[in-house]
């Protein structure tokens, strides 16, 4: 039966209930939320808002929001935040879980209202995490900083906001005017064609009223200063055969071409996201995780998962085309077998190729498809939509739970579907049942080995077969678990606790491992927030962290955030002289000459601060740099700008290597009456990887 949600607002209650009465009713496209009480979702047909008075009333509530609890975490902002402070402008509450597909598909149409409507709209991310490991605060951050979520977020562990406000699935919604009234909710996505025009005629009701008036906020972006070579690897591919590594660079949208030791040939993907296809700088992709090899090994396909498609990588000349999915999310299902490229998919999240089909985890429909890759045709090969964990015939009872990992030895398919934190298989032939070898739940899990439905994962999202036993990203328990089919047990191969740490399995630390490979008898972990690639040997039981070498390789297409930096003023005398630029690196770290870093100069007077050389490069392995500058410097006022892209690695810990970018400005005065007669850009790059 089709889920309904609505967009409501509250009758005499004073605080918002979701089941209240009813003002407009809409239809979602497809499975919208993740359920909050366990009960599954379906696929639906969809309306819009309808052009009618009704559609253009006020929407100003009646009764006040009720206080945000006071005894939160919150991100992205200096202190707390209060309702009271926040009158003058429309707040969105938004009741997410990082885990959930649905909560992470509206985020675009989220940052789409911000951009729109600016300071008159502030969104409130309220994280009330479905998961043990989803309640820390570490797992908030990190996914704040991979979603790239710039307005403010809180912890509810307790889920004490969610009972506050009424909220009955991942993700809900609830908006509030600005005078601090309650206006409605609503449960699941369709979020902009939706809320736009309730906000506009919002902000222009209240703006006529002279009520719109927002007040500057305490933001603070949770961001740090400098990333990793790698940002949130979602995924690996490692081939024997031909020596290659391929790692699913997702933070940097990107996809990587490295040797099985680690040194890095080519990078496929300018580096910001987009959906464009072309040569290795020219093509874009959106935050891509899934990797496979076509079996010839001239073909690497790629589930770009953002950009709801399925690439293809030609590796003799690096182009990248689109052979899966149309650029924008999946409204209704395919009937039967449909043209792959005019199809459009939901949040793609692996492939895996066998028999001359790729299987592609459907991550954002609870479904698997196949791709014919003699004809282009796709089609649903397993699930029926709805989320679940049946199983039973593959398409008309099976039901999965945001299938990721996909792995498959030719003649079975394997994969975990992190919402019911299982381990799922079927015959990749297409004759049998979808079989649940681990996993009893929508709402079950934990940390615990045994024999099949006795042990318990919590949302695994990666899986790999070597030596005959299938390997598990157990993702939120910073495991590896290693599955036995003939006896069915399950065991932890490795992994203690979150952290970073290599040695003996039993002792080593992961951070939300999220993709798995094998080559060689070694399993290849995409360490997915330690922005690593690390390596587990089963025939001694350690893990070793993979060092990046050849980083020049890649230097190009490598994005940074950039740090703005205000370093003290300076005072000089006129003439001829030089500006001598330090860099040095923090405690227990050194640069690194394995790619080269650089500094961009400019000055915004060159009639005061003359600079002879606007570019300089450097390739060190040694704690600091210094080195001059020749400038001719006049009487006046100038600021100078020094753009610092650095890297650097941990002493001891090499794998452990970092980008900075910084924009150091530098006020300068230029005047007779200084003693001084060279001028000094001197700064110590900060800490980074905790």
């Amino acid at each position: 039966m089709p889920v309904m949600f609505a967009f409501r607002r509250p009758t005499s209650a004073p605080v918002l209930r979701i089941m209240g009465a009813c003002v407009l009713m809409v239809v979602m496209f497809i499975a919208a939320a993740c359920s909050g009480n366990g009960s599954p979702t379906e696929p639906a047909g969809g309306t819009d808002l309808p052009d009618t008075p009704e559609s253009r009333r006020s929407w100003a509530g009646s009764e006040p929001a009720p206080p945000i609890p006071g005894d939160v975490a919150w991100f992205n902002v200096e202190r707390p935040l209060t309702l009271e402070e926040l009158k003058g402008r429309v707040v969105l509450l938004d009741f997410w879980t990082l885990g959930c597909i649905n909560c992470q598909h509206i985020i675009p149409d989220l940052k789409r209202l911000e951009a729109e409507f600016g300071d008159n709209l502030l969104v409130i991310g309220v994280h009330s995490g479905k998961y043990a490991t989803e309640h820390d605060d570490e797992s908030i951050l990190e996914a704040v900083r991979r979603f790239g979520i710039e307005h403010p977020v809180i912890n509810d562990p307790d889920f004490v906001v969610w009972r506050t406000f009424g909220a009955s699935a991942w993700p809900t919604l609830v908006l509030i005017d600005p005078a601090g009234n309650l206006v409605g909710g609503h449960a699941g996505e369709g979020v902009y064609p939706l809320f736009q025009p309730i906000l506009e005629s919002l902000v222009a009701e209240f703006g006529e009223k002279g009520l719109l008036e927002p007040s500057p906020l305490p933001i603070s972006l949770a961001a740090a200063p400098a990333t990793a070579v790698l940002s949130y690897p979602g995924n690996v591919l490692a081939d024997q055969v031909t020596n290659r590594l391929y790692i699913a660079d997702s933070g940097h949208n990107r996809v990587l071409e490295a040797t099985l030791d680690g040194s890095l040939v080519r990078s496929f993907g300018a580096g910001k996201e987009g959906f464009a296809d072309g040569a290795p700088g020219e093509a874009a992709f959106r935050q891509p995780h899934g990797l496979a090899l076509s079996a010839d090994r001239r073909t690497l396909y790629v589930a770009d998962t953002r950009n709801h498609a399925v690439r293809a990588i030609d590796l003799a000349s690096g182009e990248t085309s689109t052979i899966a999915g149309t650029g924008v999310q999946l409204q209704r299902l395919p009937v039967g077998e449909a043209s792959a490229r005019e199809t459009a998919m939901a949040s793609p999240w692996d492939v895996a190729v066998t028999g001359g089909r790729l299987f592609v985890s459907m991550a954002g429909i609870h479904q698997i498809w196949s791709l014919d890759l003699l004809t282009g045709r796709i089609s649903v090969f397993a699930g029926t939509s709805r989320e679940g964990i049946d199983d039973g015939p593959r398409l008309t009872m099976a039901t999965l739970a945001q299938p990721s990992g996909l792995a498959t030895d030719g003649e079975t398919l394997y994969w975990v579907d992190p919402e019911s934190s299982a381990l799922r298989r079927v015959p990749a032939g297409g004759d049998g049942n979808v079989e649940t070898l681990v996993g009893t739940g929508l709402f079950d899990y934990g940390d615990r080995d045994g024999l099949g439905k006795q042990a318990q994962l919590q949302h695994p999202q990666g899986v790999a077969l070597l030596n005959e036993a299938v390997y598990i990203a157990d993702t939120y328990n910073h495991r590896i678990r290693v599955y036995e089919p003939t006896s069915r047990e399950v065991g932890t191969a490795a992994g203690s606790e979150r952290g970073w740490s290599d040695g003996v399995a039993g002792t080593v630390k992961l951070d939300e491992p999220g993709g798995l490979a094998a080559a060689g008898g070694l399993l290849y972990i995409a360490d997915t927030n330690n922005h690593l690639v690390r390596v587990y040997d089963p025939g001694n039981g350690s893990v070793s962290t993979l060092t990046l070498t050849n980083l020049s390789a890649i230097a190009a297409a490598t994005p940074g955030r950039v740090t703005r930096v205000d370093l003290p003023p300076q005072r000089v005398a006129p003439g001829a002289t030089n500006l001598r630029v330090t860099i040095s690196s923090p405690a227990d770290f050194h640069l690194n000459g394995s790619a080269p870093s650089r500094v961009d100069l400019a000055a915004s007077n060159d009639s005061v601060v003359e600079l002879g050389e606007q570019s300089v490069t450097w390739s060190s392995d040694e704690t600091e740099v210094s080195f001059p500058v020749p400038v001719v410097l006049a009487e006046g006022q100038a600021v100078l700008t020094a753009t610092v892209s650095a890297y650097y690695c941990r002493t001891g810990a090499e794998a452990l290597c970092f980008i900075g970018i910084f924009e150091l400005n530098t006020p300068v005065e230029v005047t007779p009456a200084s003693s001084l007669s060279e001028m000094h850009v001197s700064f110590e790059l900060p800490p980074a990887g905790g």
